[in-house]
């Protein structure tokens, strides 16, 4: 979930609990990540996160769960994140992989074992080597899976032979971190999505997933090439987090500016985005056409 923000740059909670109850109730969403990457996680204070996760929490009650965010490069820092993610009433955690300074593989067991011993939270593994540098290793993953609070994968790495190899390995459920191979994971096994385009067409994703369950594949395979458009327009043409914001914003959502070093889309790609949302079927508010 994206953070939202007002003109000035403040953390809009009052959208984030707006557009946190619109992706549960309209967009089917099952569970919502709180100051994760799409969430600009790195330009949130501590107590930003902290009073986001609380506004979320509220707004959406037992109707979804909520993951925190708690990764970051620093172990004592995440351990901090983590405790208080707990604290604050979140159902897991998003741990993503230490970034800039690139430990070894067993840097990486001790440091997500020791965010999976400081609370009682599940944890959801965060592997996106192209963002922290390093991947996690299939031996690695395996080794992790024996913790009984190291339950989840969400995989950025794109590895699926990998994946697949951990799922028949373990009980590690997979989440695709990348919507461009949202069904192809599905086919290998994953459990579902976490999402950036899926703050537009969630419901879409959904009756993808409950359409391939079902195994109804054919209708699986026509959803994702009807949303094909949507895909490439915010997952391909630039950074992830200012093309869902332009996407929200064309459709009067709440979502407002980004905090630098990102920056708001041009005129040229919001044009063309919503070009490419309304081909995917997407609805544009009537106040931004």
């Amino acid at each position: 979930m994206v953070t939202p923000f007002t003109a000035d740059g403040a953390v809009d909670y009052d959208g984030a609990a707006r557009l946190a109850t619109y992706l549960v109730d309209e967009q089917r969403h099952d569970g919502l990540v709180v100051s994760g990457t799409t969430g600009e996680s790195p330009t949130t204070s501590d107590a930003e996160k902290d009073r986001l996760l609380r506004t979320v929490v509220e707004a959406v009650g037992d109707r979804a769960r909520v993951v925190a965010g708690a990764g970051t490069n620093d172990t004592e820092h995440t351990l901090r994140l983590a405790r208080a993610a707990e604290a604050a009433g979140a159902d897991a955690l998003l741990v993503v992989t230490p970034y800039y300074n690139k430990p070894p593989q067993e840097g990486l067991l001790r440091h997500f074992t020791a965010v999976a011993d400081a609370t009682g939270l599940p944890n959801m593994l965060y592997d996106i080597p192209g963002r922290t540098g390093v991947p996690i290793h299939t031996e690695t993953l395996i080794r992790l899976a024996e913790h009984p609070r190291i339950v989840a994968v969400k995989d950025a790495k794109g590895d699926l032979f990998a994946g697949s190899q951990v799922m028949a390995a373990t009980d590690l459920f997979f989440y695709s971190g990348d919507d461009a191979l949202n069904l192809a994971w599905l086919s290998m096994g994953a459990a579902g999505f976490v999402s950036v385009v899926g703050h537009v067409v969630g419901a879409d994703l959904h009756e993808m997933i409950d359409a391939y369950l079902a195994g109804d594949t054919g209708r699986a395979l026509a959803i994702h090439r009807r949303l094909l458009p949507v895909v490439t327009a915010i997952m391909t043409r630039t950074q992830g987090a200012i093309a869902v914001k332009a996407a929200l914003n064309l459709r009067g959502l709440p979502g407002g500016p980004l905090r630098p070093p990102l920056c708001e889309a041009s005129p040229e790609f919001a044009a063309r985005l919503r070009e490419d949302l309304l081909h995917g079927g997407v609805k544009i508010s009537e106040v931004n056409t």
